[in-house]
């Protein structure tokens, strides 16, 4: 087995973040397969073709894939039923990607050429109105995974900057409630 670097690895994954290998995202994986305590066959939307190119990469034996991860699917689409969507937004925060559109109380809709198919927006929907297609035919072709990595670190540096705007936030409201004396009641 060779050592290889967390980003050698990271530079192969689909960048899906779709966390099905059983870590928060490619990242983590990538880290785990580094340090030897991952198996090279847990990434479903990478399946065989990345398994092989793994194994070649760390001088490691070649697996199929862990059904306990899923199977290996042909590229797939997020679709929002426009008929059954009533805007809830909360497929909106699980998307690593920021590929749908919309905001509360109104219609949702799907960025095809963002879309990973990580499946993450499925569980948050109340309603069952998202659902996963194989990649249209005439659709824009599936997003490259270095766009998919571009595209998440941007959602995580959004995130990480609307969360120390709300610690500041509160932060000011706590000092504006705290009387002259300095103690709070």
């Amino acid at each position: 087995m060779r050592r290889v670097a967390a980003e050698e690895i990271d530079a192969l994954l689909p960048q899906t973040q779709c966390a099905r290998c059983g870590y928060a995202g490619c990242r983590p994986y990538a880290e785990a397969l580094a340090s030897g305590t991952a198996g090279l066959n847990q990434c479903p939307p990478g399946g065989t073709t990345l398994i092989g190119r793994l194994a070649a990469l760390l001088g490691r034996e070649s697996l199929p894939l862990n059904p306990r991860h899923g199977d290996e699917t042909p590229a797939r689409l997020a679709w929002i039923d426009p008929d059954a969507c009533i805007g809830c937004a909360r497929c909106l925060p699980p998307c690593p990607v920021d590929a749908i559109l919309g905001a509360a109380r109104e219609l949702h809709t799907v960025i095809p050429s963002w879309c990973t198919g990580c499946e993450l927006c499925l569980p948050a929907c109340p309603v069952d109105c998202i659902h996963m297609l194989d990649w249209p035919a005439e659709a824009p072709p599936p997003p490259r995974p270095a766009d998919n990595r571009a595209r998440f670190l941007a959602h995580e540096a959004r995130r990480a900057a609307a969360a120390l705007e709300r610690e500041r936030t509160l932060h000011d409201l706590k000092l504006a409630a705290t009387p002259a004396g300095g103690t709070t009641p």
